[in-house]
């Protein structure tokens, strides 16, 4: 879907928009996805979209006035603009003018200047306000209420929302331990107290990847099955850029149109939402400014986000100006992505979060938490065969079992026997 400049002439956009419809329609192809896609690029609602359609099939693609009637200039409808759309006042405003200067002829009624701007609006003109309509939901509420009802897919599996911050980027100079503490701030769950993040090599290979993609100022998708530590190795490898960036960071919702899917990036990139919103226009070409400076736009859960909205990512990232890299990260957005191959071939590096390997389990865990410091490596391996599969969310929910029946039972060895209590916690499907 074009991006539109600002002085785009909003008839010429309607005669260009009708005419594709009419194409695909006489092809026999036309869907409502496409009369929905025309309705966003003219800035015009789905219904408006159909009507012009339906005018069309008759041969009227121009607006259609009364002859005769009163009709709004630019200026008049610049001034509506101004009051939100307020037609009585703007009548209020000109009676007590007394200067005809600004209409085109005499002043009309109030009820003429209603119906004008009725059959304006049916005929496509938009109100560019800078309020949101009544019935706008604002993305914080509608994110909260998705939490509140906690449908498959918008809560993790502790039943609260992943937290979504600002990564502080870390110096050049700055060498990563190969273990370090941390909170709900990295993005990370942890369960367990003392536990540390461990830099594994398939957290290297993460790093190495970003800052490349980062550099070359491209798109990168990461990917991986639940739990193999995508966010992790994401959020190490933001603090590891060789180079402060700013990160931006967009938390997709389930299945966002397109509406949801802009103002995540406008929250992403600190800008005004409520005032942007209901602006097509305003709204995509502050988002264009924003990604002309170099920084680096994580899309988190960007499996959740359907084909024609993924597309819209894709017209921004196209921008001439744009120098922000982008990252699409997410367990399945491989899978997301073959359905919008247009965005599919512009990503520069493809990278895949394995599992942990049979070998590194031992290792791993020791630097993870000191209470498996006293397991044996067949112990440690019998339980990842049987249970965790080299799953390293599912090895921190079991650190957690294994933590409290420690702190239960002070002196307890951990055993087999424990191992396997532990496991029996985490239900039939792990």
């Amino acid at each position: 879907m074009p991006l539109a400049s600002p002085s785009q002439d909003k008839g010429l956009v309607r005669q260009v928009v009708v005419r594709r419809l009419l194409a695909l329609d006489e092809a026999g192809t036309l869907e409502s996805v496409h009369v929905r896609i025309a309705a966003e690029t003219a800035g015009v609602s789905v219904r408006t979209a159909w009507r012009w359609l339906a005018r069309a099939r008759m041969g009227q693609t121009e607006p259609a006035y009364r002859r005769g009637g009163f009709l709004l200039d630019d200026t008049l409808w610049a001034r509506l603009e101004e009051l939100d759309g307020n037609v009585s006042e703007l009548h209020r405003q000109l009676s007590r003018a007394g200067d005809d200067s600004v209409l085109p002829g005499p002043l009309p009624s109030l009820a003429t200047m209603h119906r004008a701007v009725r059959e304006q609006r049916r005929a496509g003109r938009v109100f560019q306000s800078t309020r949101p309509g009544k019935r706008h939901v604002d993305p914080d509420r509608y994110d909260r209420a998705l939490a509140e009802l906690a449908l498959p897919g918008t809560v993790d599996e502790t039943g609260q929302v992943p937290p979504v911050s600002g990564v502080e980027q870390a110096d050049a100079t700055t060498t990563a331990p190969v273990t370090r503490p941390a909170s709900l701030g990295d993005g990370v769950r942890l369960y367990v107290p003392g536990a540390h993040v461990v830099s594994t090599r398939q957290l290297g290979t993460v790093t190495e990847a970003i800052a490349h993609t980062a550099a070359a100022r491209g798109v990168l998708c990461l990917y991986g099955d639940p739990g193999h530590g995508k966010t992790v190795a994401l959020y190490q490898a933001l603090r590891l850029l060789p180079r402060r960036l700013p990160v931006h960071w967009a938390k997709a919702a389930v299945r966002p149109a397109l509406p949801q899917l802009r103002a995540a990036l406008l929250t992403a990139f600190g800008l005004p939402v409520r005032a942007l919103t209901s602006r097509t226009d305003a709204a995509d070409r502050a988002l264009i400014d924003a990604l002309s400076t170099p920084a680096v736009l994580v899309v988190d859960d960007a499996q959740r986000i359907a084909a024609p909205e993924l597309d819209y990512l894709r017209l921004l990232i196209d921008a001439p100006t744009t120098q922000t890299c982008l990252v699409l990260c997410g367990a399945g957005t491989e899978k997301s992505l073959k359905r919008a191959p247009a965005l599919a071939s512009r990503i520069l590096t493809w990278q895949h979060v394995p599992r942990l390997e049979t070998a590194q389990v031992p290792d791993v865990l020791r630097l993870f938490h000191p209470l498996w410091d006293t397991a044996t490596d067949a112990d440690l391996l019998h339980a990842d065969e049987t249970c965790t599969r080299g799953n390293f969310r599912t090895w921190a929910k079991v650190t957690s079992h294994v933590y409290a029946a420690l702190a239960r039972r002070p002196g307890t060895r951990v055993d087999h026997v424990l191992l396997s209590a532990a496991c029996a916690r985490l239900g039939p499907a792990s």
